[in-house]
């Protein structure tokens, strides 16, 4: 019965992605067909094939060992807080970030890492009939974040037309950092978190051609070449055109993780305290609390993943705090209780989590195109702030629907 739940609540998910479409008359099937068919490869590949298992147990202990050589700078500098009984959050999930972020950075800085993207990007391109840029810009996003792709491709969103411009602001909801996915995988299963991205990737890509589906010609279908002021804001090289020296390069690098790890716990710190004292506020008035109230609006779209009614309103209560604050308060929330969950809760709710998708990342990515675009391109993004806010749901919800329907 869950299962079939499960597929209804896929086939429900993609129809909102069509009910909401800005044209539905000119959506692409045959690539939204064969992006669907390869992402429930993909996540039956990851999930329930020992090859797929293999690769993601893996990457996993990969990032483990990253992690693992991360605590070694760490307790160098404050022993202390390393070699405990158990590490607070910050020290465990957070100061990783330090040695992780500048060593994406130097595999950025070298091409290792753009020449990944370009190819990944070209291959997803061909497979799923999708414009090159957006397929290059879904998988770049997944490694850079957000707001660091879109700075790095600001010479391509200048170029292109404002419905293109609202197509990445929509898909920008929906990424990672891979150099955060170390952090994400002291709090829940790797496993999860790892399969979560290549779904993620496709399913920006299916949401997006469905929301707003854009005719892109073939003299259109181009990636810029980042030059310039577009190649300075990524750190590799100066708007002179020089290569940025390699010791300044990667200070700064060390200095954007450690913003990083402050804005992080900033936000943490604040949304859980905001919370703690919306609730007392609405016990004083007798009225629910807001992870009730979450649960209860979440509740169709947590019980269409496979769930019964009562583990649904449990996940409805996650996901909507999810939207509201960020994963890592939920993650945070769970880490210890995690491994008790049963394998399907645990997957769906881990593959949900496993995005930016919330409402203070819609306020970065506006922010940031302003920083980019002119206003008339600024002003169609800032009038979709609700196209932006459904894919980036509508995308946690289907890879969590297509991991469920695999793990039980």
């Amino acid at each position: 019965m869950e299962l079939a739940i499960n597929i209804l609540g896929l086939i429900i998910f993609l129809a909102i992605g069509w009910i909401f479409s800005k044209d539905r008359k000119h959506i692409n099937w045959y690539g939204i067909i064969a992006m669907v068919v390869l992402n429930l490869f993909l996540a039956w590949f990851m999930t329930s094939f020992s090859w797929g298992q293999n690769m993601i147990k893996w990457a996993a202990g990969a990032f483990d060992t990253l992690v693992k050589e991360a605590y070694v700078g760490i307790a160098f500098a404050i022993p202390s807080m390393v070699h405990v009984k158990q590490m607070d959050f910050f020290v465990s999930s957070l100061l990783p970030i330090l040695m992780i972020v500048p060593l994406f950075d130097i595999l950025t800085y070298i091409g290792v890492l753009p020449f990944i993207i370009k190819w990944v990007g070209k291959i997803l391109a061909f497979v799923t009939r999708q414009p090159k840029f957006e397929s290059f810009f879904a998988v770049e996003m997944m490694f850079l974040g957000n707001t660091e792709a879109l700075a790095v491709s600001q010479l391509q969103l200048k170029q292109m037309k404002a419905k293109r411009n609202l197509t990445l602001a929509m898909m920008s909801m929906s990424c990672v950092t891979a150099s955060i996915l170390g952090s994400y995988m002291q709090m829940m299963p790797g496993q999860f978190i790892l399969t979560a991205v290549p779904l993620n990737v496709v399913n920006a890509l299916i949401v997006t051609s469905m929301l707003n589906p854009v005719h892109v010609d073939k003299e259109e279908d181009t990636v810029a070449t980042i030059t310039g002021a577009a190649a300075a804001a990524s750190g590799d090289v100066e708007a002179d055109g020089k290569r940025e020296p390699f010791f300044s390069f990667l200070g700064d690098s060390i200095l954007g993780a450690g913003r990083l790890v402050l804005i992080i716990a900033a936000n943490v710190i604040a949304f859980v305290a905001l919370i703690a004292l919306l609730d007392k506020i609405l016990e004083l008035c007798h009225i629910w609390t807001v992870e009730k109230i979450l649960g209860y609006v979440m509740f169709p779209f947590a019980w269409l993943l496979g769930l019964d009614p009562h583990t649904a309103l449990q996940m409805g209560q996650y996901m909507g705090t999810k939207l509201v604050t960020n994963e890592f308060v939920v993650m945070l929330k769970v880490m210890h209780q995690v491994g008790h969950f049963a394998p399907h809760f645990k997957a769906v709710l881990t593959v949900f989590l496993t995005s930016f998708a919330n409402l203070s990342t819609i306020g970065m990515i506006i922010g940031c195109f302003k920083g980019i675009v002119n206003r008339e391109k600024n002003d169609v993004i800032s009038a979709n702030v609700g196209y932006m806010l459904i894919s980036g749901i509508l995308v946690s919800l289907l890879s969590a629907a297509m991991v469920g329907l695999f793990v039980w």
